[in-house]
């Protein structure tokens, strides 16, 4: 997706400061940007909007501010650049925690933004393979494990070898059009229940 296409929220009570992130962005070559100065219900216009890209700017964040910025940001699932002008090291470490993307301190100056919204983007997108790879590999032992019990309980109910208990679970799965983790998933479960 270029850079013009990305649709951009900017979430600011500030006019002047969201403004400076606003021709920041435009400057860079983006036109799809939305300015919003009420954080009340952002999340309704964050549905509405569906941006791309989130940055959100709190002059003074307090506590609860940050809070609900943090709990919005591991609900919506997109990149989000945040800019504060203090910090802590709690709030900071509560602020990658919850899947801030970018969280700049004290930065905001209108060529910043493009550079920090990049880095915003990238992370996050690497955030996201990450976290897909991580769900696969924990998807796939998962497989294996059941794959495993299935294994098992053909041997000790059928008599046959490891080799042999797989080769019926992989030709049963062929004959069905499944997977063998499916079919595999379907047997222990059936043994579990007469077991029971």
């Amino acid at each position: 997706m270029r850079d013009a296409d990305l649709s951009i929220l900017v979430i600011d009570e500030n006019a002047i400061r969201a403004q400076i992130i606003e021709e920041g962005l435009r400057a860079a070559g983006h036109v799809r940007v939305s300015v919003v100065r009420e954080i009340q219900g952002v999340a309704r216009t964050i549905e509405r909007v569906s941006p791309d890209v989130i940055v959100i700017d709190l002059e003074n964040p307090n506590r609860d501010m940050l809070e609900s910025m943090f709990l919005l940001s591991r609900s919506v699932q997109r990149p989000i650049a945040m800019f504060v002008d203090r910090s802590d090291r709690a709030a900071i470490e509560a602020a990658v925690e919850a899947g801030v993307s970018a969280y700049v301190v004290d930065g905001l100056k209108q060529e910043r933004v493009k550079p920090i919204l990049d880095m915003a983007i990238s992370r996050f997108n690497a955030f996201s393979r990450m976290a897909r790879e991580l769900e696969e590999a924990r998807t796939e032992l998962e497989n294996r494990k059941t794959v495993d019990r299935a294994k098992a309980i053909l041997m000790k109910s059928r008599g046959l070898s490891e080799e042999a208990a797989y080769r019926l679970l992989r030709t049963t799965a062929m004959n069905q059009n499944r997977k063998i983790a499916d079919i595999a998933q379907s047997l222990v479960m059936a043994a579990g229940l007469l077991e029971g």
